[in-house]
Order: structure tokens, then C-alpha cells, then sequence
């Protein structure tokens, strides 16, 4: 008598295995959020680290200068009448005069310093300030009958680092030669700078020029205090950035360096020519010149390349399970996890490579490492050369389509999704041939 032998009825994880194996892969996904979040957080304290450096170094050359002025300051002495049983009292207040021409001509000479493996951009100037101060209308500020302190004037000028004075600071004024002194009378006016006595005819037009060579870092301004104020600044650095208030009416930017001119009327600018008493003006809203930084932020486009983490690993994690699919042979998790920590390491290696060598030179090194590395495990996984080249393949194009959009400014949004809606439309497809 003949018996039959049925199959057994296949169990809820035999029956949903593939359903369950690509949850996991999932949460694997999710898991590797978390050294992703790490090596971002790396990246933020290598790069608070360059801060560091560049701060300790511009201490000792000198930081971020803005020239302010140069101001005449005349002080005067005025009667305050106070309520009734109280004396009579007189304070001296100040008249501040701004020049009717400003002439500022500028000469910059950038220089690449390193404090261990951070790069530090300095800078020396060499600055020419002209112009003249026309004839004093005090008597629209000065009350009738103030006694004014005429030999008691002073010119001011505004220099937040005082550090970065590499000389003597010379004034001509009205063919008289003088030389600065350290301080400011007026504290209202700014809070660093040098003063310089002068002598003052209210009736009589004083023409003027300085001279000064300053260092600094980051960035020089200047500030249109000129009823008419006009600025020429030329250096040899190929990647200046113009910023502040106003852009250069010209500029002429080629590979030796770049030269630029301004020209700002007092009309542009939101303080007077002259006024009285501790009224304060911010000179800072109206300052403009160049920033000189480096070209290539290693660490900004570090940054950005690790938002574009979760899609390299899931991306690389469906290559690898559509493969074991069609293979029929089987992948471990930990397998996955391992690949998954290799696509991770890869922004480390970016990171830790720039800051030795350029960042597309860096992209290439740490891309084939990565590339390389996963393509020789597929190989030991799926015993198949094919099904390495169709992982490392993949992966090549990623690294590909992600190069593009780092080196791209105004249109990495639209290539960016451009480029994810391709990718999305691929894994469609492909997932419909394979699971079906």
C-alpha cells in the first residue's frame, strides 16, 4: 500500500521572509543614523577647531579692521541753567566735523598662514587717506556766545586693533607734518582708535592726508564719511569677496589679483556731516570693503555631503538585496552593517583627508577607498565578479552624482532633485522585475 508524503505547510516567517528581512535592512537604516550623526558632529568640532586657530593667530598679528574717519572733533563750553536752588554750571561738550572729500587709496597684500595643519589668511595694508575739511559752520551747532576751544582740536581716527599698526601713523595737515597719538578723547565717537592735535582756523580750509600701515585679518573696511567719499583698493588675491554696505562700482578680478573702486555720497549713508553733544552714529551700518577667504570651505561642503548619507546607505543596502534575491543566496545583517559602517567611514576619511590636500583630490581618495573596499566584499558575498561590479558600479554613481552637486552653488537644489527623482524612477523598475 503506497503512502504520500505531503509537504509541510510553509510557516509565518518561511511565508513572509522577504518582508521581514527587508524591515530589518530598515531599521538597520535607522540604526546607522546615529554614527552618521557623529561624524557630523565631527565634522562641526574640526571645524570649531580651525576657528580656534584662526582667532589665536589674528590675536597676535591683528583681527578685523574697519577704518573709521578721519573725524575733527572741537571741543567747546556751553552754560546749563538748572532747576530752581541749583547752581549755575558749565560742561564742556564736543562738535564733531566730517571731511567734504575723502580720498582713501589702498594697497593689501594678503598671506596664507598655518597654525598646525589650519590654514590662516593675514593680511598687511599700506593706506593713504586725502582729502580736505572746508571752512567750520559752527555757528549752525555751536550756541551764540560758547566759548569755543579751538587749539584744543583734535583729528580722530577709528582703528578697532590697535595691534595691527605696523608704524608711525603720519598726518600732513595743511602742509604741517604731525604724528598720531594712541586713544580716543571722545569715547562717544569710538570705542579704539588715534588722536592727533591740529590747529584751526574756523574760516579757513584745511586740507589733509595720512598715512598708515595696518595688518589685520578676515576682512578691511572703510566708512564713507566724506560728503563725498571715494576708495581705490588693489591686492594680489584672485578670490576676493566684496561685501558690507556697498559693491565696488568697478572691479577688475583676474588670476594676479584684483583691483576695485568706490564711491559713496553722503546722501547714501544714514549720519550727518556735523553734529554735537554724545548724539552716537553707527558708523559699522555704513562700512563696506573685502573679505579675503579662503576659496574652498572644506568643511562646508563636508557638511553638506553628509545630508546625502541615508541615501548612499539605502540605496547601496537595495543594491545588495535585489542581488540577494536574484542570486538566491543570503546576506547576513551584520553583513549589511558592516557595508553600512563603510559607507559612514567614508565622510571621516573626507574630512580627516582635506585638511591635508584639496577636498576634490580628498573626494577621490576616500571614494575609491570606499568603492573599492565594498566591491571586494560583494565579490566574497555573491562569489561573482558581476555582482561586485554591479555594487561598486552603483556606487560609483552616487559618489558621481553627489561630486556634481557639491561643486554646483545656484543649481545644486534642481540637480539635486533632478537627480534623487531619477534614482527613485530606477528603483521602481528595477524593484518591480525583482519582487514580482
Amino acid at each position: 500500500m503506497e503512502t504520500t508524503q505531503s509537504n509541510p505547510e510553509p510557516n509565518f516567517f518561511q511565508r513572509n521572509q522577504i518582508t521581514m528581512k527587508g524591515a530589518l535592512i530598515f531599521l538597520l537604516m535607522l540604526a546607522l543614523l546615529i554614527p552618521t550623526s557623529m561624524v557630523e558632529s565631527l565634522i562641526y568640532e574640526r571645524e570649531s577647531r580651525k576657528n580656534e586657530a584662526f582667532q589665536e593667530v589674528s590675536s597676535k598679528w591683528g583681527g578685523t579692521q574697519t577704518v573709521k574717519g578721519p573725524v575733527l572733533v572741537v571741543p567747546y563750553e556751553t552754560t546749563i541753567y538748572p532747576s530752581e536752588g541749583d547752581k549755575v554750571r558749565t560742561v564742556t561738550e564736543y562738535a564733531y566735523f566730517l571731511p567734504d572729500d575723502l580720498n582713501i587709496s589702498t594697497q593689501v597684500s594678503p598671506e596664507k598662514r598655518y597654525r598646525g595643519i589650519f590654514e590662516v589668511v593675514l593680511y598687511g595694508s599700506k593706506i593713504q587717506l586725502e582729502g580736505v575739511f572746508n571752512p567750520l559752520q559752527v555757528q549752525k551747532l555751536i550756541p551764540e556766545n560758547s566759548p569755543v576751544f579751538w587749539d584744543k582740536a583734535v583729528l580722530i581716527l577709528g582703528i578697532p586693533d590697535l595691534r595691527g599698526l605696523d608704524d608711525q601713523v603720519k598726518l600732513n595737515w595743511s602742509g604741517q607734518d604731525l604724528v598720531f597719538e594712541p586713544g580716543v578723547p571722545a569715547p562717544d565717537l569710538t570705542s579704539s582708535g588715534i588722536h592727533v592735535p591740529v590747529s584751526i582756523k574756523p574760516d579757513s580750509t584745511h586740507p589733509f592726508r595720512i598715512e598708515l600701515e595696518l595688518k589685520g585679518s578676515d576682512y578691511l573696511f572703510f566708512t564713507p564719511v566724506g560728503k563725498v567719499t571715494k576708495v581705490k583698493m588693489s591686492a594680489p588675491w584672485k578670490d576676493p569677496s566684496f561685501t558690507g554696505a556697498f559693491l565696488p562700482d568697478e572691479k577688475n578680478i583676474s588670476a594676479e589679483g584684483f583691483e576695485a573702486t568706490w564711491k559713496v555720497l553722503n546722501l547714501n549713508r544714514n549720519f550727518p556731516q556735523q553734529w554735537v553733544g554724545k548724539q552716537s552714529y553707527s558708523f559699522q551700518e555704513s562700512a563696506f570693503g573685502v573679505s579675503f577667504l579662503l576659496p574652498v570651505d572644506n568643511y562646508q561642503k563636508s557638511t553638506r555631503s553628509v545630508k546625502y548619507a541615508i541615501l548612499f546607505i539605502g540605496l547601496t543596502f537595495l543594491t545588495i538585496f535585489f542581488i540577494e534575491l536574484g542570486q538566491k543566496k543570503r546576506v547576513h545583517p551584520f553583513q549589511y552593517a558592516l557595508i553600512g559602517l563603510a559607507l559612514v567611514i567614508f565622510y571621516t576619511l573626507l574630512v580627516s583627508i582635506s585638511e591635508h590636500t584639496s577636498f576634490n583630490l580628498a573626494y577621490l581618495i576616500a571614494g575609491s577607498m570606499t568603492v573599492g573596499l565594498a566591491g571586494i566584499f560583494a565579490r566574497s558575498l555573491f562569489q561573482s565578479g558581476k555582482m561586485a561590479l554591479i555594487v561598486g558600479g552603483t556606487m560609483t554613481l552616487l559618489y558621481g552624482f553627489l561630486f556634481v552637486v557639491l561643486q554646483l552653488q545656484d543649481y545644486a537644489l534642481l540637480i539635486g532633485s533632478l537627480g534623487l527623482f531619477a534614482i527613485l524612477a530606477v528603483v521602481m523598475y528595477v524593484s518591480r522585475k525583482v519582487l514580482e
